[in-house]
């Protein structure tokens, strides 16, 4: 809803309605996705072997990168609202310890623990974004943020561009502040051909989706479903 001018819209009696949920499932999934692409360094061993490269392997295997489990590590969540319980969900079906930051302050989900912002940078081996934009989540991860993170973490983005500054991502990336980083959102979209993020130095740290988490197929079939639903309300029948 943040794209739309909402006290205009109610001074002009415009009635604004959204569709709550319709893709629950496929930003928690593609979540998960930008992960495993990231922890795993699938771009890598692909590249690795239809280079050529496994052919002339005197050994079955390989081991030019390292990856970790997400078993007994801690699982970080920006924002514990439908999609961020589901992404919990999904953490812990791995072995992973949940645990989150509200935002607004006004969440009190118990089923995994609450800590302060804080606490989550500087505790946590996986962080995802998964609140809305606002004025308190604006610039949220800036490069002081960064400083604070392990070094070996791995931040996700499937909320809004704006949370995460780019600039200062680019220069935590190039510095090796953090391990990783995955968005699926950018301050603006389409990308900019000058934002910094298209030089980070090692590419391989960096993946970058055009705002797609949200696009699965049943996704998009609930959307419509949502918005033809919220028209047969608005005229009466």
């Amino acid at each position: 809803m943040n794209n739309v001018d909402l006290e205009y819209a109610a001074k002009k009696g415009i009635v604004v309605k959204n569709v709550a949920g319709y893709s629950t499932e496929s930003v928690a999934q593609s979540t998960f996705a930008m992960l495993f692409h990231l922890l795993h360094k699938i771009s890598y061993f692909d590249t690795y072997v239809k280079s050529g490269s496994y052919a002339k392997s005197p050994i079955f295997t390989h081991q030019g990168r390292s990856y970790w489990e997400l078993k007994g590590k801690q699982f970080g969540i920006i924002g514990m609202g439908t999609i961020g319980k589901r992404v919990a969900e999904i953490a812990a079906a791995f072995g992973a310890k949940p645990v989150y930051f509200s935002t607004s302050g006004k969440n009190s989900y118990t089923k995994w623990p609450q800590v302060t912002f804080n606490e989550l940078l500087s505790t946590s081996d996986v962080i995802s974004i998964h609140c809305p934009l606002n004025e308190k989540t604006e610039n949220l991860f800036r490069y002081s943020e960064f400083k604070h993170m392990k070094p070996t973490s791995i931040l996700l983005n499937a909320g809004r561009g704006k949370i995460v500054n780019e600039a200062d991502l680019a220069m935590a990336l190039n510095e090796n502040l953090i391990a990783a980083a995955g968005l699926d959102v950018l301050e603006y979209e389409p990308i900019k051909a000058y934002n910094p993020l298209l030089s980070v130095k090692n590419p391989e740290k960096l993946l970058i989706m055009p705002h797609v988490a949200w696009i699965s197929e049943e996704a998009r079939e609930e959307l419509m479903e949502g918005v033809y639903k919220n028209i047969v309300e608005f005229i009466g029948y």
